[in-house]
């Protein structure tokens, strides 16, 4: 049995697509399905029901990918316990929050580029939550709470909070200085999916975080409208401190309510690999955590 027979299967199978498990492993459809085909000869069963409009598991293919993916998970712990220290080669994607990529990750990624001159990254940046298996990511890195995915974690620490408006905004409005004062005042509204949630303000109260609901005029669906808006007055933001860093620094937004601050995030690398991390993988969430140390409590 071909180990490269059985991860073309398997990328078919969560991928529900030959030609998306083709782009994903780099080779053609046809080759696909060659793979997939030969397989099915050695094992003399049929594992996917192949159609026009879908490709599906059958009863012996839902049995086989489970054995499947232990065998891979098997050689691949195998094959990192002879790997020398220096081959960290390939292709990687990762997934990163956008803010953080533009003004974190990007503008260092020539360092960890050059100690690593056979990797190639192909870098996702979006608010997004992606579908880490289906979409073929390494690793992803998320900032929130985490939904129980069935992925391995790294938990990287936790963000700090910070409440901000932009001097024109104050100029308009005025500078809010206790809780009761919001009610004066908008917010702009942060919802993944547009015109979800309720418009509130989160803040600490006896060691327990609330929600006091405020009036919205603008909802957007990622971190730099996010900012953007409250850049351009049209509210008061809860963002991470690190990410308002220099727009702090140059006064173009101001922070607000300090003793109101909501929870701080949890800040985590999220990857499919269970224990057999590839090489490539590895040195890239080791760096990573490394970057982002000096921005986390």
């Amino acid at each position: 049995m071909d180990l490269q027979d059985v991860r073309a299967f398997i990328k078919v199978a969560e991928l529900a697509s030959f030609s998306r498990a083709g782009e994903q492993l780099g080779v053609s459809k046809s080759r696909v399905s060659l793979r997939v085909s030969a397989l099915e000869g050695v094992l003399g069963s049929r594992l996917l029901s192949r159609s026009t409009r879908a490709v599906r598991l059958t009863g012996d293919g839902e049995l086989f990918l489970t054995r499947a993916r232990r065998l891979i998970l098997e050689a691949d712990e195998l094959a990192a316990l002879f790997q020398a220290p220096s081959t960290a080669r390939g292709r990687l994607r990762v997934d990163l929050p956008l803010r953080t990529a533009h003004e974190l990750v990007i503008p260092r990624l020539g360092e960890f580029l050059a100690a690593h001159p056979l990797l190639e990254v192909l870098v996702s940046s979006t608010d997004r939550r992606v579908d880490v298996v289906r979409e073929g990511f390494d690793c992803v890195l998320r900032v929130g709470t985490l939904a129980d995915s069935g992925l391995a974690v790294r938990r990287l620490g936790v963000v700090s909070m910070v409440n901000l408006v932009s001097p024109a905004y104050l100029a308009k409005y005025g500078t809010p200085r206790t809780l009761d004062d919001l009610s004066r005042h908008y917010l702009v509204h942060y919802a993944p999916t547009l015109g979800a949630g309720v418009p509130s303000f989160e803040y600490e109260d006896a060691g327990r975080y609330r929600q006091h609901a405020m009036r919205c005029l603008l909802t957007v669906n990622n971190a730099i409208a996010y900012t953007a808006a409250c850049l351009a007055g049209l509210g008061i933001i809860q963002a991470p401190r690190y990410g308002a860093a220099q727009e702090l620094a140059e006064g173009t937004l101001v922070e607000v309510l300090p003793n109101l601050s909501s929870e701080p995030m949890p800040m985590s690398i999220l990857h499919p690999h269970g224990r057999a991390v590839p090489k490539r993988v590895r040195v890239f969430m080791t760096w990573l955590e490394q970057l982002l140390a000096p921005q986390l409590g």
